[in-house]
Parts: C-alpha cells; sequence; structure tokens
C-alpha cells in the first residue's frame, strides 16, 4: 500500500472515530430512544426467522447438490435428457413437480446439474417451477386455502406452464451458452480436487462437497435475509395496501411483497391468505406464484453463481411473464 493510500485510509479511520464520540457525547437519543430499539428489535426477529426458515432447506439443497456431483456423472445427465431442446422443456417441468425443494435450496441444485451437462434452458425450468410445483407446497396451499381451491389450482397450473415459458425464452436468448461463474481455483484445480475426493470414497466425498457448498451458498443467504428484514421492517405498507384494490396495480404490488419477504415458499400460503380480506384473488396468485420464483435471496444466490447478464434478463423475463400471465388468467377466469 502506498503512503498516500495510507493517509487516506488512516484519516477515515480518525473520522469516524471524532462522529462515534460527538454522536455519543453531544447529541440527545431521547427523542427516539423507544422507536429504533423497538424498530430493530423487529428486523432482528425477522431476519433470523428467514435464516432459521431456510436453512434446513439449504442444507437439503446442498447435500442433494452434493450427491449430484458425487453419483451422478456427466454422460448419465446427457443420456436421460431428450436431444430435442423444445421437447425436453415437458419433461422437466414434470420434473420440478417431484422435487421436493424450494426456492432456498434449488439453486445450489440447478447449478450443480448445468456444470454436469443439463442445458441451460432446462436448468430454469426447474429454477422456476420446482419451489411451486413439489408436493410439498400444493398441500401447504391447498390447507391454507381450503375455502378458495381455484387459487391453488391457479399457482400451480401457471407454475407449470411459466416454467416452460421461461425455458422456451431463456433458450433463444441465450441458445444454452455457458453463463455459470467459474472460479480460477475451479478452473485450475478442478481436476485435482476431483482425483483427491476418489480416495476418500463416495460419503466423505459428498459431505466435503455439501460442506462446502452449505458455506458457500450461506453468506449470500445471510445477506439477502438481512436486506429482505430491513425492508419487511421499515416499508410503509400502508401506502401499497391502498393499492389493494386495483386488478392491474395490485398483482404488481403482490409481486413486488413476494420478493421482498422472501418467504420459503412451503410457508408462503399462509401469508398470503392473511391478505385474504385485502387483495383481489388474481394478487394472490401473483405472490404465491412470483415470491418462489424470484426474491431477494435466490436472487444474491444467483448473482453470485450465474453472470450478471443472465440474472438481470432472468428477473426480468420472469417478472413479465408472471405479470402478463395474472392479467390473462384474471381476465379469462376469475
Amino acid at each position: 500500500m502506498n503512503k498516500s493510500a495510507m493517509i487516506v485510509k488512516e484519516f477515515i479511520g480518525l473520522a469516524l472515530i471524532a462522529m462515534f464520540f460527538y454522536l455519543f457525547l453531544f447529541v440527545d437519543f431521547q427523542g427516539f430512544s423507544f422507536e429504533m430499539p423497538k424498530r430493530f428489535l423487529n428486523v432482528n426477529t425477522i431476519f433470523l426467522s428467514i435464516v432459521l426458515e431456510a436453512i434446513p432447506f439449504i442444507l437439503l439443497g446442498v447435500f442433494v447438490s452434493a450427491l449430484i456431483q458425487t453419483f451422478v456423472s456427466e454422460e448419465l445427465v446427457k443420456r436421460f435428457l431428450p436431444k430435442n431442446a423444445i421437447i425436453a422443456l415437458l419433461p422437466a417441468a414434470l420434473l420440478g413437480a417431484i422435487f421436493p425443494i424450494c426456492e432456498c435450496a434449488i439453486v445450489p441444485v440447478v447449478r450443480r446439474l448445468i456444470k454436469k451437462g443439463m442445458p441451460l434452458h432446462i436448468g430454469v425450468v426447474l429454477l422456476v417451477g420446482a419451489p411451486i410445483l413439489n408436493p410439498v407446497v400444493f398441500a401447504s396451499t391447498y390447507y391454507a386455502f381450503q375455502s378458495t381451491t381455484e387459487i391453488v389450482y391457479a399457482r400451480m397450473g401457471l407454475a407449470f406452464v411459466i416454467s416452460i415459458v421461461m425455458g422456451l425464452i431463456m433458450y433463444l436468448l441465450f441458445k444454452n451458452r455457458n453463463q455459470l461463474k467459474w472460479s480460477k481455483d475451479e478452473l485450475i484445480g478442478r481436476m485435482k480436487a476431483e482425483e483427491a475426493l476418489k480416495d476418500v470414497g463416495k460419503i466423505k466425498s459428498t459431505l466435503f462437497h455439501a460442506s462446502d457448498e452449505f458455506f458457500e451458498m450461506g453468506k449470500y443467504l445471510i445477506i439477502g435475509a438481512l436486506i429482505a428484514s430491513l425492508f419487511q421492517t421499515f416499508l410503509d405498507r400502508s401506502i401499497l395496501m391502498e393499492l389493494g384494490s386495483n386488478e392491474t396495480t395490485s398483482p404488481a404490488i403482490m409481486m413486488a411483497f413476494g420478493f421482498i419477504l422472501s418467504l420459503c415458499s412451503e410457508a408462503d400460503a399462509f401469508v398470503a391468505a392473511s391478505f385474504g380480506g385485502t387483495f383481489s384473488a388474481g394478487s394472490l396468485i401473483a405472490f404465491l406464484v412470483y415470491g418462489p420464483m424470484i426474491d431477494l435471496k435466490n436472487t444474491f444466490m444467483l448473482f453470485a453463481f450465474f453472470k450478471a447478464k443472465f440474472v438481470v434478463t432472468f428477473v426480468i423475463v420472469v417478472t413479465i411473464v408472471v405479470y402478463v400471465s395474472v392479467l390473462v388468467y384474471q381476465q379469462i377466469l376469475l
């Protein structure tokens, strides 16, 4: 570090210390001594609830990912995929229906499958569809909306159709060009690491892969959960509630809610049901479909492991497709 950089660093440090002492010696905090702690306590509560809710599914995801890495070869993946890229979309969507994985865990699984040779657009189908179409989510949604089962079937039906549409659009946009981020260590030392792990046995190899991926994914989960908890605490929800009765704006508002709240797809139906008296059925469906496809925490994960251009395109396309699909569904069936 050169001399001028050291001087700047020391100046910033002294300025921060001086500001700290000024705040605590001369500023009167009495006026907001009750409000601020309550709000930050709320941030802490929401942050912990998101992290604790997501960690079991992250663990599930990284263990599935590690099992794929250890026991599934590139040749096996390619053998079971239809050769035609368009025809492969339908079985990929059906496969998403049997994956018991929510949006917290699907990112490492899809990433690993793409590394094993799965085409990008098939990975997108799983990324979008699996968090909603799996049987656990169907059961929780059915339980939350027993009196309005049309919302349950609308969620599942739209998720199935949108996952196929998303796969097709991303195939047309990217033509299965590689969109994964590879670290220098992965590119240089991947073969050596794989050879070293072969000597320790498949069970230990699975545990090594799972632990590495858990800590790699965990930091992005924490960042996303912290931002989501800040939004939930400081966002003025009364403004959003006023827009809830409009059939055009309410789906967009609830999609924004789904993105910010970052709820696990196994639990979001109960939150959506609590909005039943304020928001329209179409907006509740938008919340239930969009949130599991993309939210704050898995956006951070996507940016960590996929190229920025792909992630930005994915977020924009899935937002447009979900919004338009919900509006069309409202006009035709509601």
